[in-house]
């Protein structure tokens, strides 16, 4: 069957989009591995189906490129909010579900805005914290993020204890100055660095302030994708909340491709 498709990227994390409505996508991971190969497929960081929703405007269902389906994507929630806007189901704003809850987010011309989960915990450790942020994530801080080998050291500790074959995205993260960051991420399910990972970088950003390496509320963050920025509330009793992932989303090309039902 053929099987229309579109592609989008957010600060280079690049996606398969889907307009699964009629849920006529035959959901299955050799599949989606296959669609997501960047030599025998269309090529992507992931694919994404956007699915009818009683409670909201529509529904994100994310999959990795190793066609298993994962926990929230940043970037990949921007650019389905960008592919409802030129689907002509929302507008200016919208609501949507994944797999972690509800979203909120803001449509402008070259950006969105996303409303991220809260985080109600950040685990401090002598080398690096881990949190929460709709997918998990390991946040190490280093002088220089270009001398890091990400794909060599992030293997290493997304397979290593405690995290094991569950896993973790492994950040390693630069402090430029006093309100920006430079990342680097090795995401799984990936299982390589991607241009730019958008709950890693929401991630890094809390991680910064946490440790107090930063002491505003308002992040820059640069990515090897684009530059994306981070805001964010302290509730001393409950965590962070009002997070909010602002940054690039945009349509590359559409397509059709044949896959065997």
């Amino acid at each position: 069957m053929k099987i229309p498709f579109f592609k989008y990227q957010g600060a280079g994390n690049d996606f398969v989009m889907i307009d699964d409505r009629s849920e006529f996508f035959p959901i299955n991971q050799k599949t989606i591995e296959q669609i997501c190969h960047r030599n025998f497929g269309i090529g992507a960081d992931g694919l994404i189906l956007l699915q009818n929703d009683q409670n909201s405007d529509f529904k994100m269902l994310y999959f990795n490129s190793d066609g298993r389906q994962s926990t929230m994507c940043g970037n990949g929630g921007r650019c389905i909010v960008r592919f409802a806007e030129d689907l002509n189901l929302i507008q200016s704003q919208t609501s949507f579900n994944a797999i972690d809850g509800l979203h909120h987010a803001f449509i402008n011309p070259e950006e969105i805005q996303l409303q991220m989960i809260n985080v109600s915990e950040v685990q401090v450790f002598s080398s690096h914290l881990f949190l929460h942020t709709g997918s998990p994530h390991h946040v190490e801080f280093v002088q220089d993020v270009e001398q890091v080998d990400v794909k060599g050291r992030g293997a290493q500790i997304r397979y290593g204890s405690p995290y094991f074959e569950e896993g973790s995205n492994v950040n390693f993260v630069q402090v430029l100055d006093g309100q920006t960051l430079k990342i680097r991420t090795y995401e799984r399910g990936v299982e390589d660095e991607t241009l730019a990972c958008g709950t890693g970088i929401t991630a890094a950003a809390i991680a910064a302030f946490v440790s107090e390496k930063i002491k505003v509320n308002q992040v820059k963050v640069q990515a090897r994708g684009g530059n994306l920025q981070v805001r964010f509330e302290e509730n001393p009793s409950q965590g962070f909340e009002n997070i909010w992932l602002t940054g690039p989303a945009k349509f590359v090309f559409k397509g059709e491709i044949e896959i065997k039902k």
